[in-house]
C-alpha cells in the first residue's frame, strides 16, 4: 500500500482542520491534511452555512488567523466583484447583508480564500491536500497512533499515512472509535454532569443534536421553476413531531429560547407586514444591492432552516444502512421543503407556492442542489483531561460572576448554549452564556498521547457543545491544536507536559500570543 509521511496528518479539511493546518504550517512542520468532500471549508463551504460569530467579532473576539480569513472574504469580493462605490466603501462590508452574520457570503468565495491562504505550503510541498479522502482505520502502538489509512472516494485505492500526531478534525470524530480513543456521544446525564439542563434520567448516547442539508435558492418571479415532486413529499408535509408546535413545513416553528410558536415570512416586506421574521433576510449571502445594476438578477439566500433541521435519527454510532437511511430522509426533508415553498406555502396575499424561487445547484456545487455534506451540530468529544460543563459558561448558573477563567486557556469564544431538537425527542435548549475561555485540559484525551481533537470533538458535553461548535471557535480549536503539535514537537514534549507544568504552559500560551490567539477577554461593558 502507498503511503505519505508527515510531521502532522490532519484527518478532515473543514473550519477546524484548515485552521490545525495552516498553524501547523506557520511553525514550519509538513502536514497531510485530508478531506471526504472536494472542498475544504466544512461549515463554511461544503456545508454551505454562513459564519455565526459573537457580537464583538469586528473588533476582538477571534484569532489574527481567523480574522485574516474574514478580511480575505471582503478582500476577494472587492477584487472581483462589481460593488457598488457605496459597498466597496464599507471597512465591514456584508455581501449579503443578512441578519444572521456580520459577513454573510458565498460559500464559493470562503472556499477560494481558505485554498489561498494554504497556497504557499501547497506550492512548496509542505502542505498535502487529499481531497475525497476518508479515513478507514488506524494502527496504534499502545498509548499512540503510528498511522492512518485513507481510502480515495473515487478510486477505491487506499494509501497509509504516518505522522507523529494526528489531529481529528473531522465532523463527526471518525478518528476516535477507529484508534480506540475513549469518547462520549450523546447527551450525558444530570447525574454524572449535574448539569441543570442535562437529561435527568440515564445518559443518552443515541440522543444528538439534529442535523441539516442547506441549499441556495434565488427568486425570479414570473418564472416557474418548480422542481420534480420529492419521493417523500407526503411524508413530510404531513409530519409533526410531537413537540412542534406545526407541521415540519410550515411558517410556524418554536421559539428557541421560550418555545412557544412563533411565526414566520419568506420576504422581508411580508414579514415586516405581518410582524414576523424574515427567513428569507436570515441567511442571506447576496444582497443585489451591494452590487452594479444587472449584476445579479436576485438576491441569493441560504436555506438552513428550522423547517429542514432533522432529527429523526443520528448519522454516527448506528449501523452504516441506517446512516445511508438518515442522510437520504434529510436530503428527502430539504427537497420537500423547496418543493412545498414553491407549491402550497400560504402567501400574505391568500395566494400558495412561489414558483419563481430557483435552487441555485452551482453556489453548493452539486447535482441535487443540496449541499455537499450535512451541517452536522455535535460530534463524537473526547475523554479529555478536563471537561466544560454548563456550570462554567452558563450565565443562570454562574450569576454576575462571567465564564469560569481557565489558567490554561488556549483561546476564547462566545455563543449562547444554543441546542437544535434532537434525535431524542426534545425541543430546543437554548441558555444563555458567558463569553468563555477555550482550556487546554480540553484538548487533550486522558490516554492517548499523539491525538488532539481540532474540530466539535473536544472535551465538552452534549450542553456545552452548544456554544462550543459555532465557526470562530472551531477555527480557534483547531489552530490551538495545530499550534500544540508543532510546539510539542519542536521541545519533544507531550501534550500533558505543557499543561501540567506552569513554565512551559506559560511559554507556550505566550507564543500563541504572539501569534495572534487571544487567551482572555476584555471587559466588556
Amino acid at each position: 500500500m502507498p503511503g505519505y509521511r508527515a510531521d502532522i496528518v490532519v484527518a478532515g479539511g473543514g473550519v477546524g482542520g484548515c485552521a490545525a493546518t495552516l498553524a501547523a504550517a506557520r511553525l514550519g512542520k509538513t502536514v497531510i491534511m485530508t478531506e471526504e468532500t472536494d472542498w475544504i471549508g466544512g461549515q463554511l463551504t461544503s456545508q454551505a452555512v454562513p459564519p455565526d460569530e459573537n457580537p464583538w467579532i469586528e473588533s476582538f473576539g477571534c484569532t489574527q488567523l481567523y480574522r485574516s480569513f474574514r478580511n480575505g472574504v471582503r478582500d476577494y469580493y472587492r477584487r472581483h466583484f462589481p460593488l457598488t462605490p457605496e459597498a466597496r466603501a464599507k471597512v465591514n462590508l456584508n455581501p449579503g447583508n443578512g441578519g444572521v452574520s456580520r459577513l454573510c457570503h458565498d460559500p464559493r468565495v470562503a472556499l477560494a480564500v481558505l485554498n489561498e491562504m494554504l497556497a504557499p505550503y501547497v506550492v512548496s510541498g509542505q502542505v498535502t491536500v487529499l481531497l475525497r479522502h476518508k479515513v478507514v482505520a488506524a494502527e496504534t502502538d499502545r498509548d499512540r497512533i503510528t498511522s492512518l489509512t485513507v481510502r480515495n472516494l473515487e478510486t477505491g485505492k487506499e494509501a497509509a499515512l504516518e505522522a507523529s500526531y494526528f489531529l481529528d478534525a473531522t465532523e463527526i470524530g471518525d478518528l476516535l472509535p477507529l484508534a480506540g480513543v475513549e469518547y462520549v456521544t450523546g447527551a450525558e446525564s444530570q447525574q454524572d454532569t449535574g448539569e441543570p439542563h442535562a437529561v435527568s434520567g440515564p445518559p443518552q448516547p443515541l440522543n444528538m443534536q439534529a442535523i441539516t442539508f442547506c441549499f441556495a435558492l434565488d427568486y425570479l418571479p414570473g418564472e416557474d421553476h418548480t422542481i420534480e415532486r420529492p419521493r417523500d413529499y407526503d411524508f413530510w408535509r404531513n409530519y409533526q413531531a410531537p413537540f412542534w408546535p406545526d407541521t415540519q413545513l410550515s411558517w410556524i416553528t418554536s421559539h428557541p429560547i421560550t418555545l412557544e410558536p412563533r411565526g414566520s415570512a419568506l420576504f422581508i416586506e411580508e414579514a415586516q407586514k405581518l410582524n414576523v421574521i424574515s427567513l428569507w433576510y436570515y441567511r442571506r449571502i447576496l444582497d443585489k444591492n451591494n452590487f452594479a445594476p444587472g449584476f445579479a438578477k436576485s438576491d441569493i439566500t441560504l436555506v438552513n432552516w428550522p423547517q429542514n433541521d432533522y432529527w429523526l435519527g443520528p448519522v454516527f454510532e448506528v449501523q452504516p444502512g441506517e446512516v445511508a437511511k438518515h442522510l437520504e430522509a434529510a436530503k428527502q426533508l430539504s427537497l420537500s421543503l423547496i418543493y412545498w415553498l414553491q407549491t402550497e406555502a400560504p402567501r400574505p396575499d391568500g395566494g400558495t407556492g412561489y414558483p419563481g424561487l430557483r435552487l441555485r445547484k452551482d453556489v453548493v456545487g452539486t447535482e441535487d442542489g443540496l449541499a455537499k455534506y450535512p451541517y452536522i451540530r455535535e460530534s463524537r468529544r473526547i475523554k479529555a483531561q478536563f471537561t466544560v460543563l454548563e456550570q462554567h459558561v452558563a450565565s443562570a448558573v454562574r450569576g454576575d460572576k462571567g465564564a469560569e477563567r481557565f489558567a490554561d486557556s488556549v483561546g476564547i469564544g462566545y455563543y449562547r448554549i444554543d441546542l437544535h431538537p434532537s434525535t431524542g425527542g426534545n425541543n430546543y435548549i437554548d441558555v444563555g452564556a458567558y463569553p468563555f475561555q477555550i482550556p487546554l485540559g480540553a484538548l487533550i484525551p486522558v490516554r492517548v498521547e499523539n491525538l488532539l481533537p481540532a474540530c466539535k470533538n473536544l472535551g465538552v458535553t452534549h450542553i456545552t457543545n452548544g456554544c462550543f461548535r459555532l465557526h470562530p471557535v472551531e477555527w480557534n480549536i483547531g489552530e490551538a491544536a495545530g499550534y500544540l503539535a508543532a510546539h510539542c514537537l519542536e521541545h519533544d514534549l507531550k501534550p500533558r507536559q505543557v499543561r501540567s507544568d506552569e513554565n512551559r504552559l506559560r511559554d507556550f500560551q505566550n507564543r500563541l500570543r504572539n501569534l495572534g490567539v487571544e487567551l482572555e477577554w476584555p471587559r466588556i461593558t
